[in-house]
């Protein structure tokens, strides 16, 4: 019994997370090619995104259109510290020899450091969003209208990208590394210890979460999206804990976004704009944004069927995948995460008997309608008032 009760409640997720790592670090290995366990690296990328969003939308309510830009930031981080490590000490990048004129912008030189590089991708995403939610949450701006702004702030970030051929490499973005901290980026074994670094820090992240959820910020933060008056009214300042939700979740988009660097070997606009943020809330909505696992496997399965449908359909894909979203909305709107329950709720409905009718009072005929009485011959039956 103790070990049922267990498995019903916080061991379900602890035996989740060992039949994920078991998967991700044995059975994946094993069984995919270099190419296609680097393409599951990518989609282990977006998935972190996706838990972020996790906290912020389906927990918090905040409908985040925008992590392509904290995406960017990490990845930028990343790929600027590689391409100055590629250059050498006190060398300028390729790019700039060929774009400008061979001269390292002094906000590039700190990323030089490994150390400066890892600390600006863990705070750097997190301090813009709390500059960021500050200006929007105090003024008390939610629903479409945090939406647009977040969304219209990822075109800003991917247009000014664009913009700065000579010290981020324009629509090129920053590509054509070698190395990754010591290691060599074209040796297969570092490639998967790359997906391992990824599988790793994606579970990480599911129990941070998980325990974020389980607390009383957790509480609050389902709070402030259900009743955000009530809240006030209790003496918390919902605007400080949508903050909070805000900046770790921009905090986990830019860790993914430094690992998505090494993993795929390019950072460009086209990966931090409005298109992948949107690509983001959908693998959310599809997964089930109201559950752990939900963002997890939603982002993987759209990323996968992305990278299929793309291959088989180069110009048709994108209406798949609208066509997805659009199904599972329509139809699951709790996304495929809520499916189990579905099939549940349907599965006791058809086994429930029917419905029996309520037995007559005692000394009834079960018939309540009392007899007409008739009127003989030269009666005049009485109306009754």
């Amino acid at each position: 019994m103790k070990v049922l009760n267990y498995l019903r409640g916080d061991g379900k997720i602890w035996v989740g997370l060992a039949i994920a790592a078991l998967l991700l670090f044995l059975v994946a290995p094993a069984l995919l090619t270099p190419f296609r366990l680097g393409l599951l690296g990518k989609y282990l990328c977006w998935a972190m995104v996706a838990v972020g969003i996790g906290l912020a939308w389906g927990k918090g309510g905040m409908l985040v259109l925008g992590q392509g830009v904290f995406f960017g930031l990490g990845g930028y981080i990343m790929a600027m510290h590689l391409k100055l490590t590629d250059a050498g000490p006190g060398e300028a990048p390729d790019f700039m020899v060929l774009y400008g004129n061979g001269i390292v912008p002094g906000w590039w030189e700190p990323f030089r450091s490994p150390v400066v590089t890892l600390i600006a991708i863990l705070l750097l995403p997190a301090a813009v969003a709390a500059v960021l939610g500050l200006a929007i949450f105090r003024r008390r701006v939610k629903g479409a209208y945090f939406a647009i702004l977040s969304q219209a702030l990822a075109a800003a970030f991917a247009i000014l990208l664009i913009g700065q051929q000579t010290t981020t490499g324009g629509t090129n973005g920053l590509n054509g590394f070698r190395g990754f901290f010591g290691y060599n980026l074209y040796d297969p074994l570092n490639k998967q210890l790359l997906f391992f670094i990824a599988a790793a820090v994606l579970l990480i992240m599911v129990v941070i979460v998980w325990h974020l959820y389980r607390s009383r910020f957790g509480e609050l933060l389902v709070a402030v999206r259900d009743q955000e008056e009530r809240v006030r009214f209790l003496g918390y300042n919902p605007a400080n804990i949508k903050l909070v939700a805000y900046a770790v979740a921009a905090a986990m988009a830019g860790v993914a976004g430094a690992l998505f660097v090494p993993i795929v070997g390019i950072i460009s606009p086209a990966d931090v704009g409005v298109v992948p943020s949107i690509a983001f809330i959908i693998g959310v909505a599809v997964g089930g944004r109201n559950t752990l696992a939900g963002p997890v496997l939603g982002a993987i399965v759209v990323a996968y069927a992305q990278t299929t449908l793309s291959e088989q359909f180069p110009a048709f894909w994108i209406y798949f995948q609208g066509a997805i979203f659009i199904l599972v909305v329509a139809f699951l709107p709790a996304g495929f995460a809520s499916l189990p329950g579905v099939i549940n709720r349907r599965r006791a409905r058809r086994a429930a008997p029917p419905p029996t009718p309520p037995a007559p009072p005692p000394g009834s005929s079960g018939d309540d309608r009392q007899p007409v009485p008739v009127a003989g011959p030269g009666q005049v039956q009485k109306a009754s008032i």
